[in-house]
């Protein structure tokens, strides 16, 4: 059965979107400029983020969500989740002040079910007539569909895809415009992306290359705090200067909310990142920056030389990865806030550095790396 929850609903007031309205969330302003190159939408479809939205999000309760349903709260909108219910519908944020958290969670509701019962999702989605579906944890394109069956009139649908679905290629930063992979992964996604063009729905699709911050979690920053923690040496796979590429989730949330009711995003696609790039070895530098602790001894290895079993010595891809973030800025005009010392600090200091975190310490198979290190030192 689904269960519609909310403590408070309150007649929300009307906004205008517009670069400097989007405050952080510590309160100062993002200001942006949009110039220079411009992308050229094809039959965009007339769309005003100006009033309240009834808003879904299909997920929301892990990480991106949870920070993008406080800004669409903030900015007015009536934010549904759909979740199986098995955490918590909110939690409060560290440094979030009380009287904040009691207000935000206040004006959430929720949507228990299972996204795969297709059957249970159009039938409820039908009955609520949501204007605005953000899909946040969508994989397959089979379990957007019903969603699309039950809302005839939608005013658009935001995908959240990934910069994984790009084919690998010596010619780096990827672009929208770059080939892509079906057999990566994220085949998925690409799926979603091609399903969702082909029904001529109003869609955008955003494509975050590796996300980190508070609450993440997927083994990013995290990976390397736990071994600065223990002053344990950080090992790499060969030689360190692979180029990657960070973003940091505030800044997602906000590219998110840009895309709302903007002309200019509809079917489109979007790469949304950090502004500069870092080798593994400045990654691992700027994480020990970030939260304090000495510049790390870093250790490098041949992968090929070791059998980690199912186990991940490295939680990036072991090659370039990064893409252009040139169109978000220059159509949307959309910035990156974070630099990516202070997103680390800001992750450290919210997250990790108050001894909360997403998985336990496991150095198995640095040991193994550290232990052969040893004996070739010898």
């Amino acid at each position: 059965m689904a269960r519609l929850v909310a403590v408070q609903q309150q007649t929300q007031p009307s906004f205008s979107l517009l670069p400097s309205s989007l405050s952080d969330f510590s309160g100062t302003r993002l200001h942006s400029q949009c110039k220079r190159r411009v992308w050229k939408t094809k039959g965009a479809l007339q769309v005003s983020a100006s009033s309240s939205k009834n808003i879904l999000i299909m997920g929301g309760t892990r990480f991106i969500g949870v920070f993008l349903s406080r800004l669409l709260v903030k900015e007015g909108h009536q934010v549904t989740l759909f979740t199986r219910g098995k955490a918590p519908i909110t939690q409060q944020l560290p440094g979030e002040s009380d009287q904040d958290y009691a207000e935000f969670s206040s004006k959430i509701l929720h949507l228990k079910g299972d996204r795969k019962d297709s059957e249970f999702v159009k039938t409820s989605l039908a009955a609520k007539g949501f204007d605005v579906v953000y899909d946040i944890n969508g994989r397959e394109a089979v379990e957007v569909e019903p969603i699309l069956d039950a809302l005839p009139k939608l005013e658009q649908f935001i995908y959240c895809s990934s910069a994984g679905v790009y084919l690998k290629s010596d010619l780096l930063p990827h672009s929208e415009k770059d080939a892509v992979d079906p057999k990566s992964r994220h085949k998925g996604k690409l799926e979603t992306e091609s399903f969702l063009e082909s029904r001529g729905v109003n869609w955008t699709s955003i494509r975050p290359v590796y996300i980190y911050g508070p609450l993440n979690y997927n083994p990013v920053e995290e990976w390397f705090f736990h071994r600065l923690k223990a002053g344990r040496p950080i090992p790499i796979p060969n030689s360190g200067v692979q180029i990657t590429q960070l973003g940091h989730v505030k800044d997602l949330a906000k590219a998110f909310i840009q895309v709302l009711g903007n002309e200019k995003a509809s079917q489109q696609v979007f790469n949304i990142s950090g502004e500069k790039y870092v080798t593994f070895d400045g990654l691992a530098k700027a994480c020990a920056k970030a939260a304090g602790f000495p510049e790390p001894e870093i250790v490098h290895y041949n992968p090929k030389e070791f059998d980690f079993g199912k186990k991940k010595a490295f939680p990036f891809r072991d090659q370039h990865f990064f893409a252009s973030i040139d169109k978000a800025k220059h159509v949307l005009g959309w910035e990156p806030e974070f630099d990516l010392v202070e997103g680390l600090a800001d992750s450290y200091n919210l997250d990790f550095g108050r001894g909360t975190y997403r998985k336990e310490a496991d150095f198995s198979t640095d040991d193994l790396i550290l232990g052969k290190s040893l004996v070739l030192q010898a």
